[in-house]
């Protein structure tokens, strides 16, 4: 048998690829978007990828179903709860694919994180054609971590509802295989899909039932508070990733297709009429030297595809700058998320307007230790943390005010304009977007504080520390 794992770091996300290496026959499940890996990666061995299949329908990325279909005719399949507007084969609890002689694959339904999530237990018949070698959980079971059960709560479900499912999939399914299958889930720490999610990369059975959190309930009730409690807010383009991979859709190639046109500045200052939205991917320490008024910022080193989706709206046009050479890497990571509103690039990135500077606009710059002396010296100036409650609950500079990113459009109203205004989070990535959001709504003299609240203590300066709180 051969089986690997991928993983993306950007969406902490895991696929795999199994195949049985007699037959050549494969399947692929969870793919993400973007499938040129797994087509090297059979290609080198002979693999043919037959099927593919979703463990549910991901809210945080679009996978690569349809693209498998259009480029390789590989059969979807879904659990049999699952209402998918495409033709796909059901996975019906209990039944079988087999890969060759010496592979089987069998579906469980374990529904909680979604009512139409499956499991799926990985037979090596060299091995043991009784017990499973392994079982891919999706987002059912994580390492140290389950699956939140809130994201379709809006879906004619309530959070508690499907927790309760969840329980039922856990106690009654997953525990009850042999303590020495190896667990393989559809994310790892940093994924929105759970709370407190482990960095290991996969686990056992007996691991899971001994220390994951989660597991450790000793009623249904007690696990339903547990996992219905202290969820981060999820991002609004989950629900529009979870309509449309149930949904017909254009394939990859399209979106780059129309993406990847070059643009001149020229073309983008006339465009600036049809509502576009003009993201800038290059560094926060870039933005903050010069950048096209009225752009926002989202650098492509760090939580992109993440930010992008909270805080650009899927339903304008896009228009990317990058540094040359980055522009598809800018397209195919807002694809991975279903934003195949991007209609070009800026042909030469920041040099196409950086020498005209009626066009630019520059974000001022703050160390730590001179934000403490602006501080102590002037009453004008006001922090701005931009960092999720969570994190403001465990420390947070005195004085100043807490406005989360992923909030701030709908709370701009409350932040004042007649106060010089510094921005930080944790180490500035999320603070230049803030600044960039508030620049387009009119706020002028903005300044970052360089390196957020990690060089605030770094310099060994005051915080306060509230009460510990759920994240938000």
């Amino acid at each position: 048998m051969y089986f690997k794992q991928f993983f993306l770091g950007c969406l902490s996300h895991a696929s795999y690829l199994i195949a049985d290496e007699e037959s050549k026959e494969a399947v692929v499940v969870d793919p993400q978007r973007d499938i040129d890996q797994y087509l090297a990666e059979a290609a080198q061995h002979g693999f043919s990828i037959k099927y593919v299949l979703l463990t549910h329908f991901h809210a945080d990325f679009l996978a690569g179903h349809l693209e498998f279909r259009e480029k390789l005719g590989s059969t979807i399949m879904i659990g049999a709860q699952g209402a998918a507007e495409y033709e796909c084969a059901p996975c019906h609890d209990g039944h079988s694919i087999e890969l060759g002689k010496k592979v089987r694959l069998q579906f469980m339904e374990t529904p909680g994180h979604t009512p139409e999530s499956i499991s799926i237990l990985v037979f090596d018949i060299e091995k043991s054609s009784d017990a499973p070698w392994a079982v891919l959980t999706g987002d059912t079971l994580f390492v140290g971590d389950v699956g939140r059960p809130d994201l379709l709560a809006s879906e004619g479900y309530s959070s508690e509802q499907l927790a309760e499912m969840l329980w039922n999939s856990l106690q009654n399914k997953l525990m009850k295989l042999p303590d020495e299958t190896l667990v393989y889930p559809a994310h790892g720490a940093g994924s929105m899909c759970g709370k407190n999610i482990g960095k290991e990369s996969f686990t056992t059975i007996g691991h899971q039932r001994k220390f994951n959190v989660s597991l450790q309930a000793k009623t249904k009730e007690e696990f339903i508070e547990n996992v219905c409690t202290c969820q981060s807010e999820a991002p609004s383009y989950f629900t529009m990733n979870a309509t449309l991979n149930k949904q017909e859709h254009q394939v990859l190639d399209e979106h780059l297709n129309k993406a990847l046109k070059a643009i001149s500045i020229d073309e983008l200052l006339d465009l600036r009429s049809q509502n576009v939205q003009v993201l800038d991917t290059r560094s926060p320490s870039d933005f903050a030297k010069g950048h096209l008024r009225g752009s926002t910022s989202i650098g492509l080193g760090g939580n992109y595809a993440t930010w992008a989706g909270t805080v650009l709206d899927h339903t304008r046009p896009i228009i990317i700058i990058a540094n040359p050479g980055a522009e598809q890497e800018a397209a195919v990571r807002l694809g991975r998320i279903g934003y195949d509103n991007v209609v070009g690039y800026v042909d030469g990135g920041a040099t196409a307007f950086l020498f005209r500077q009626e066009l630019v606009e520059k974000t001022a710059r703050v160390t730590a230790p001179e934000l403490n002396k602006l501080l102590q010296s002037d009453p004008n100036v006001l922090v701005i943390d931009v960092r999720n409650t969570g994190e403001w609950n465990e420390k947070h500079i005195d004085g100043a005010l807490n406005f989360p990113l992923n909030k701030l459009r709908q709370q701009i109203a409350e932040i004042p304009k007649d106060r010089r205004l510094i921005l930080h989070c944790l180490g500035g990535y999320r603070s230049m977007i803030a600044a960039s959001i508030l620049e387009e709504s009119g706020f002028t003299g903005l300044t970052d504080l360089v390196g957020g609240i990690n060089a605030w203590t770094e310099a060994a300066l005051p915080v306060v520390r509230p009460s510990a709180a759920c994240a938000g």
